[in-house]
């Protein structure tokens, strides 16, 4: 077994070729690298030098920092994965992005979430990515890449065919890119997982949605899909249930944060009814009201089998609305994480929780509420569970993709963090 190259040493030596200061958060995260015994000679490690780490001192990695850092994993086979999230990197750091990517044959993952990247280091990457072959999941969320930088991303879906994931979310893209992307995801098959959360849209037609489900009639591989806030109404739900009538992979459907109400559920409460496939429905944040949750619990109660999990926090919901779902999880076995904080949790919803959760028909860590009792009147608290409540920050204890904090990781995941 071959012995690991010391990372700390090689990255002391590099700051002085290059006459760049040593960062001392890297260089800490790189010795404890080195002192990880049980690693030593294997591959598949993920080096985590993430900007909002709250257990140590961090100086936040700069474009120079980074250009210092790729010299010392270009040759490091066991690195497959690299978290850059929350620092300070600039397009001018994404060229040397770009430079590690077409040179590098063994990362896997790599996040640049919350960074400062613009549509010119956007260009450099999506084009490094056009011969890069191994990069399976990418995340470039918060980095204001505009429409332009988008399409570059658009244009490269259409040669790549090995990013299996890829998070856009809060990038300012807007109507053009959501269409090219949409356009692209229809010949390519090998992406399964993207997010297009809060893109700037100026219009109120909800053509972005049209395309988008023009594309899920014919795209055989994506199994996740997000789409929060897109100003989504009733008509785009329309449009994407009347698509997922003729798709067979799509597993997790993030609409959540849009402008969903009854007669949107409806739509969606008659495709459950005939789908087979979804198992992760996220309808959080929109205004369903109790007779979008009772279209919904009667599809889950006598015809749905497939569906794992259901979001409907913040929806205005009462009693009349979560009573039901709560009776459709006594018939369907397979519902089993469910997630309803934010509404009106009134007597009558307390009980009918805390009756589940005290069979067993529920268990404590596949939903956002316990109950407890005071004065002989049940009532419930919330929990820190959700599908992704750690989305856009780092646990300062704990695993990071906590199953109970995260459990779309733990239904659907498509490709490791």
């Amino acid at each position: 077994m071959s012995v690991r190259p010391d990372l700390h040493q090689h990255y002391v030596q590099s700051c002085q070729s290059l006459g760049h200061p040593e960062n001392p958060f890297i260089a800490h995260v790189l010795q404890e690298v080195d002192k990880d015994d049980k690693i030593k000679g294997t591959k598949g490690l993920t080096v985590k030098i993430a900007g909002n780490n709250r257990l140590v001192p961090v100086q936040r990695v700069t474009d120079d920092d980074l250009q210092v850092l790729g010299s010392v994993l270009h040759d490091s086979a066991f690195v497959t994965g690299l978290d850059l999230r929350c620092n300070v990197l600039t397009d001018a750091g994404a060229k040397h992005v770009a430079t590690f990517l077409q040179e590098n044959s063994n990362l896997c993952y790599l996040n640049l979430m919350l960074n400062d990247i613009g549509a010119s280091g956007a260009e450099l990457i999506a084009t490094a990515l056009r011969r890069n072959e191994t990069l399976r999941y990418l995340r470039m969320t918060g980095n204001k890449i505009g429409n332009e930088g988008g399409m570059f991303f658009a244009s490269m879906l259409q040669i790549n065919s090995t990013l299996e994931k890829l998070d856009l979310g809060d990038c300012d893209v807007g109507t053009q890119c959501l269409i090219a992307i949409a356009t692209a995801l229809t010949q390519n098959q090998s992406l399964k997982a993207i997010n297009l959360n809060r893109p700037l849209l100026y219009s109120q037609e909800e053509e972005t949605t049209v395309h988008i489900a023009l594309m899920l009639k014919t795209n055989p591989s994506l199994v996740e899909l997000h789409l929060c806030k897109h100003e989504m109404k009733n008509f785009g739900v329309e449009r994407l249930c009347e698509a997922l009538y003729e798709n067979s992979s799509l597993r997790y459907l993030d609409l959540g944060c849009n402008k969903i109400s009854r007669d949107g559920v409806k739509f969606l409460g008659e495709l459950l009814k005939w789908n087979q496939t979804l198992e992760i429905l996220d309808l959080g944040a929109n205004r369903i009201e109790d007779a979008g949750a009772i279209y919904l619990s009667e599809a889950l109660a006598w015809y749905n089998r497939t569906l794992r999990a259901l979001s409907v926090v913040n929806n205005g919901l009462s009693g009349k609305g979560l009573v039901p779902l709560s009776d459709a999880m006594k018939t369907n076995r397979e519902l089993s994480y469910i997630y309803i904080w934010g509404n009106k949790l009134d007597e009558a919803t307390c009980v009918a929780f805390s009756d589940l959760i005290q069979t067993g028909r529920l268990k404590p860590n596949c939903t956002d509420v316990n109950p407890y009792e005071v004065d002989g009147h049940v009532h419930l608290a919330e929990l820190s569970h959700g599908l992704q409540k750690h989305y856009y920050w780092t646990p300062s204890s704990g695993e990071e993709t906590n199953k109970d904090a995260n459990a779309s990781l733990a239904i659907a995941a498509v490709t490791e963090y």
